[in-house]
């Protein structure tokens, strides 16, 4: 008889591709950026950046639909209902593309307006707005792609969402310093170029995704069984929406408070927004793999719960705290390490590279923490536990975060701004512990699906 691997060798396996998934959908975004402030200059950064917290925030209705949909998924997987598993992703597929649907709508009319409504600096307003309206009209593309590789996830499959973001990151390499400098006959872009060159990697990559998911007989593989599950079944979605609601909200909320805040850093001028944009690159690489420990404790959770075996999310938990300090303490100690060197990829005017270092200093060592704290809400979610959690988050944003920054950003200026992020962070570690250890892990636990 074979002997069970440790925890934490299966939850590595598991977790290596999917974390570096993340940090590869990060990477395209990145690389861009790297091609704008170095081709163009700062304020192509600056025009880019001011669209960060409203992507997030459109992204956030997509995720929650993912997290809501991959809790049953996985519990569907676990207990060897593979039917099941199609009937969650064809119901959560089809009102995700509608919502985008809208959304490339509303872009395609009032991404202008929505930029003004931001206090977006007027010398960088058109590039913005351009920028802008590009990425939400191709927003079906996005849903698409994202929704198809969290619930990928869901069955236990980490390799073909990292295979398809390395295709995108191939594409996004050749197109978008070919549209900034017309190479080929193509037309100069400017700004714009970005926002093209992630449709085209993401219709590409996502023309690959299906034929190959075809061709391997994948779970979700978009074959007549999963072609008849795209519909709205309406017990279906009310289960989905039941868990992925609050992981929207709590996103929406977190994707506010972060306008809130780019408010805040817009109004000390476009210099402090180009170094936001930087900063928030290198913080997204640091949180990215914490996220990903997130996600994997939440699967594990879920498939360990279709199973019948509840008791092992105890265990899952101190794996996933475990894999977080190593991982995500160990990204933070490089990111201080060589942070000026991370700036200078995004950064060449002396003054800007200067502010956005000591702003990295100021907020990076927060993701720990951070990390910690999601790992308790993915444990409890994986029970269909999510409004408390979300409560606690948005007592602490709402309370704590928002509150923070208005009052340090008055009282010391920019630099209080960044300091709002480890305090929040830290904030609710402790609020997501104390009541996973005190009320949570002391409740039955029953499948839902």
């Amino acid at each position: 008889m074979s002997k069970t691997p440790p925890l934490w060798k299966t939850f590595l396996v598991f977790l290596a591709p999917m974390m570096l998934s993340n940090i590869l959908q990060s990477l395209f975004g990145t690389i861009n950026n790297v091609y704008l402030g170095q081709m163009i200059g700062v304020d192509a950064l600056a025009a880019v950046s001011v669209f960060f917290p409203v992507m997030f925030f459109l992204i956030s209705f997509v995720m929650g639909r993912s997290s809501g949909a991959t809790v049953l998924i996985g519990q569907a997987w676990g207990a060897g209902e593979p039917e099941r598993v199609k009937a969650v992703a064809g119901t959560t597929l089809t009102i995700a593309l509608f919502g985008s649907a809208i959304i490339a709508i509303f872009g395609g009319l009032f991404s202008r307006q929505l930029l003004i409504a931001l206090a977006t600096p007027a010398d960088i307003l058109d590039q913005a707005s351009a920028y802008a309206r590009i990425m939400m009209v191709t927003m079906p593309l996005t849903f698409a792609f994202i929704l198809l590789t969290a619930m990928m996830r869901g069955v236990g499959d980490t390799l073909t969402p990292l295979l398809a973001l390395s295709i995108s990151i191939l594409v996004g390499l050749a197109a978008t310093p070919a549209l900034i400098r017309g190479w080929f006959g193509l037309p100069r872009l400017g700004v714009a170029s970005a926002a093209w060159a992630s449709a085209i990697a993401g219709l590409l990559t996502l023309s690959w995704l299906v034929v190959h998911m075809r061709r391997r007989k994948h779970a979700l593989a978009f074959d007549a069984t999963f072609w008849r599950c795209m519909r709205l079944d309406g017990a279906l979605l009310r289960k989905v929406m039941r868990l992925g609601i609050p992981s929207a909200i709590g996103m929406v909320v977190f994707s506010l408070a972060e306008l809130a805040l780019l408010g805040l850093v817009n109004g000390f001028g476009s210099d402090a927004t180009a170094a936001y944009g930087a900063v928030n690159q290198v913080m997204g690489y640091v949180q990215f793999p914490a996220m990903s420990i997130a996600i994997s404790v939440s699967i594990f959770g879920a498939q360990a719960i279709g199973r019948g075996n509840a008791d092992r999310i105890g265990a899952i938990v101190r794996t996933g705290l475990l894999m977080n300090v190593v991982l995500t303490g160990g990204l933070v100690a490089l990111g201080y390490l060589f942070s000026r060197a991370l700036m200078r990829l995004f950064i060449v005017d002396p003054a800007v590279l200067e502010l956005a270092q000591r702003s990295l200093h100021i907020a990076l060592w927060g993701s720990v923490p951070f990390g910690m704290a999601t790992v308790f809400s993915g444990a409890m979610r994986a029970s269909g536990t999510v409004w408390i959690p979300l409560s606690i988050s948005i007592l602490v944003v709402a309370v704590i975060e928002v509150p923070c920054a208005i009052f340090l950003s008055r009282a010391i200026g920019l630099d209080g701004v960044w300091t709002a992020y480890p305090v929040t962070f830290g904030a609710m570690f402790l609020l997501q512990m104390a009541y996973y250890m005190l009320v949570w892990r002391k409740r039955a636990i029953r499948r839902l699906i």
